[in-house]
C-alpha cells in the first residue's frame, strides 16, 4: 500500500503512521466485542454536529487511530482549505471554476466574492425570484392556459437536476399541505413519461425544465415530447413551463417563452444544487418558499459548523477521516447508508451521485495517478427493508461498513399507536436500529459454524432529532462536506465529472447511424441496432 503524498509531494508522517498501526486492529483484543465496551466508548468517541447527532464509536478504531487521523487534518490543512472553497477560491480548476454551492444558504449579509465580485446580491434575487413566483402559483394568481390552478408539477431533468430534490421532497412530504403533487421526468426511457402522463391532469400540469447548459440529449428529448403532449391537449405549453437554467442558454431564451426563466450559476455543480433554483423552484412549489428557507437555514447552520468546529468536534470532517481510514487502511471497498426512516428512502440514491461522481477519480490535482483507491461504492436501502434483503451479506458475507441513520421523533399525527408484541411500529423500527449495529459489532459465537456471525463489522449511527426541514438540511450539508473532506485529503477535484462524458459521445455517434439508418461496421452496433429495427418493424 502506497503512502498518501503531501501538495509538496512528500509522504504524510501521520498517514504512514495510520497504515503501520492497521495492523495493530488485527489483535484479537482490537475486536469490536472488546472496544465498544471500554469505559465512555460512547462518550469519546461520538460528536454533536449542529444538531446531528454522530456515534462512530463502533467503527474499527481506537483513541490512537483517531489522533493520527487528526493530525493527519492538521498535516493537510483541510478545514482552511474547505473555508478556501466557502470564499469562493476557484477549486475547480480543470474548469476554471469556483465551487460556492454553499453561497445559496448563505441567508446573512455577509459578502461570499467570487474574483471580487460579491456574488450574495444575485444569489439573493433569484431567491427572492423564486419566492414572489412559487406565492403566485400556490396562491392561483398564476394558471394554466386555462385558467386553472396549478395541481401537478413535473420536474425535468436527470442527475444533479432531480436527485437531491427527489430526496428532500421525500423526506418533507409531510409538510406538502396544499393540493399540489410532485413528480419526476428523469430517464428517456418512454415508460416514464407514460407513468408520468397517466399521473397528471394537463390543464393543471406545471413543467419544471432544469439543465443548466439546456443541452443534456435526454432532458430536451423528455421536454420535447412533454411540450408535444400538451399541445396534443389543446394547451399552449408556454402557459405551463418553467425553466431553471444559466442566464443566456437555450432555455433563457425570449423566442422560446415559458412563464419564468430561473437562473443557474455556473460555479454550482448539479450535485450540489438543490439548495440553489434547481432545489428551490420546485421545493418551494410543493412545500411552499418559507419550508424552503428553513432547509436552507439548516445546511447553513451545517456549513458554519463545517467551517468554524475544531477538528475533534467537527462532524463531517470526522466522517470523513473514518471514511478514508475505511477504505485506505482496512480495505473495504463499498460504504452502505441505510436510512431508519421511509421519508428518508432517497438519501441514498442522492449520496450515491454526490459521493461516486465527485470522488470517483484516479488522477490527483497535479495530474498524476492517485497513490490510493479514492471512494467507496455507495449503495442503501431503507432499514427494516435492508435487513430483509443484503443484510445477511452485512452479517456474514463480505463486511463493508454502514452509516445507521435514525429519526427520534416522528411526524404522524394520526393515532396509529396499536401495540404489536408490547410496541408501537416506531419503537420496532428503533428496535431494529439499535439491534443491527451491535450485532455487526460483536457477533456471536455458535458450535454450528452456519449459525457463527464473526462480528468485528464496522458502523456509524447518526441521529436527527425529527424530520423538520432544517434537519434535513443539516443532514445534507453534512454529507456534501463529507465528501469535499475526504478530495482534499485524496488531493483529487469533487467538483468536475468527466467521467460520465465518453458514453455520451458514443451516444452521439450511435443516434447519427440510426438516423442514417446505417450502422457502420461495427458488429456491436450492428446486432444490437438491427434488433432494434426489428422490434419496431413488429410494432408498425
Amino acid at each position: 500500500m502506497k503512502s498518501l503524498k503531501n501538495k509538496l509531494g512528500g509522504f504524510m508522517k501521520s498517514w504512514q503512521a495510520l497504515q503501520q498501526y492497521t495492523q495493530a486492529l488485527e489483535q484479537p483484543s482490537k475486536h469490536l466485542k472488546h472496544l465498544i465496551f471500554e469505559k465512555n466508548r460512547l462518550k469519546n468517541f461520538s460528536l454533536d454536529s449542529s444538531g446531528l447527532f454522530f456515534d462512530f464509536s463502533r467503527q474499527r478504531l481506537d483513541a490512537t487511530v483517531i489522533k493520527l487521523l487528526l493530525d493527519l487534518a492538521l498535516e493537510k490543512k483541510l478545514i482552511n482549505r474547505f473555508n478556501a472553497i466557502m470564499d469562493g477560491e476557484i477549486v475547480n480548476f480543470t474548469e476554471k471554476r469556483a465551487a460556492l454551492h454553499t453561497a445559496t444558504r448563505n441567508l446573512t449579509t455577509k459578502a461570499v466574492k467570487l474574483e471580487g465580485r460579491d456574488v450574495m446580491p444575485q444569489i439573493a434575487a433569484v431567491r427572492r425570484e423564486i419566492k414572489n413566483f412559487t406565492e403566485d402559483v400556490r396562491c392561483g394568481r398564476i394558471t394554466g392556459s386555462t385558467g386553472q390552478a396549478f395541481q401537478d408539477v413535473i420536474v425535468i431533468g436527470i442527475g444533479g437536476s432531480y436527485l437531491g430534490t427527489e430526496f428532500v421532497s421525500t423526506a418533507l412530504y409531510w409538510l406538502a399541505q396544499q393540493n399540489i403533487r410532485l413528480h419526476f421526468l428523469a430517464n428517456v426511457d418512454i415508460h416514464n413519461f407514460d407513468m408520468i402522463t397517466k399521473a397528471i391532469i394537463p390543464e393543471t400540469a406545471l413543467w419544471v425544465v432544469v439543465s443548466k447548459s439546456y443541452t443534456t440529449p435526454e432532458t430536451l428529448a423528455n421536454t420535447a415530447l412533454a411540450q408535444a403532449f400538451m399541445r396534443s391537449k389543446g394547451l399552449d405549453p408556454a402557459k405551463h413551463f418553467v425553466t431553471v437554467t444559466s442566464q443566456g442558454s437555450p432555455g433563457d431564451d425570449p423566442a422560446n417563452p415559458v412563464l419564468k426563466s430561473f437562473q443557474m450559476f455556473d460555479f454550482i455543480g448539479g450535485r450540489y444544487s438543490v439548495t440553489s433554483a434547481v432545489g428551490g423552484v420546485p421545493l418551494s412549489l410543493y412545500l411552499g418558499y418559507d419550508v424552503f428557507e428553513r432547509f436552507l437555514q439548516g445546511c447553513q447552520q451545517m456549513d458554519q459548523h463545517t467551517r468554524s468546529a475544531a477538528p475533534d468536534k467537527n462532524g463531517p470532517l470526522m466522517a470523513a477521516l473514518i471514511s478514508v481510514w475505511n477504505n485506505n487502511c482496512l480495505g473495504y471497498p463499498v460504504q452502505a447508508i441505510i436510512p431508519y426512516a421511509e421519508p428518508l428512502r432517497k438519501l441514498p440514491a442522492h449520496i450515491q451521485q454526490l459521493y461516486m461522481e465527485s470522488n470517483g477519480k484516479s488522477i490527483t490535482n497535479d495530474g498524476l495517478p492517485a497513490d490510493q483507491a479514492c471512494a467507496m461504492i455507495i449503495f442503501g436501502e431503507p432499514g427494516t427493508n435492508a435487513q430483509h434483503s443484503f443484510f445477511q451479506l452485512a452479517h456474514q458475507g463480505r463486511a463493508f461498513p454502514i452509516d445507521f441513520i435514525g429519526v427520534v421523533k416522528h411526524h404522524i399525527k394520526e393515532n396509529h399507536t396499536l401495540l404489536y408484541n408490547g410496541v408501537s411500529n416506531h419503537q420496532e423500527l428503533w428496535a431494529n436500529l439499535i439491534s443491527q449495529p451491535m450485532a455487526l459489532a460483536i457477533g456471536k459465537d455458535d458450535s454450528d459454524p452456519h449459525r457463527s456471525f464473526p462480528g468485528n463489522r464496522p458502523s456509524s449511527t447518526i441521529l436527527l432529532n425529527d424530520l423538520a426541514p432544517e434537519n434535513i438540511g443539516r443532514l445534507l450539508a453534512f454529507y456534501e462536506a463529507r465528501t469535499i473532506y475526504e478530495a482534499l485529503i485524496w488531493e483529487i477535484n469533487p467538483f468536475d465529472q468527466f467521467g460520465v462524458e465518453l458514453g455520451k459521445k458514443l451516444a452521439d455517434g450511435i443516434r447519427e447511424k440510426i438516423k442514417n439508418n446505417n450502422p457502420g461496421d461495427d458488429p456491436f452496433s450492428k446486432f444490437y441496432l438491427k434488433t432494434l429495427k426489428f422490434s419496431i418493424e413488429e410494432e408498425t
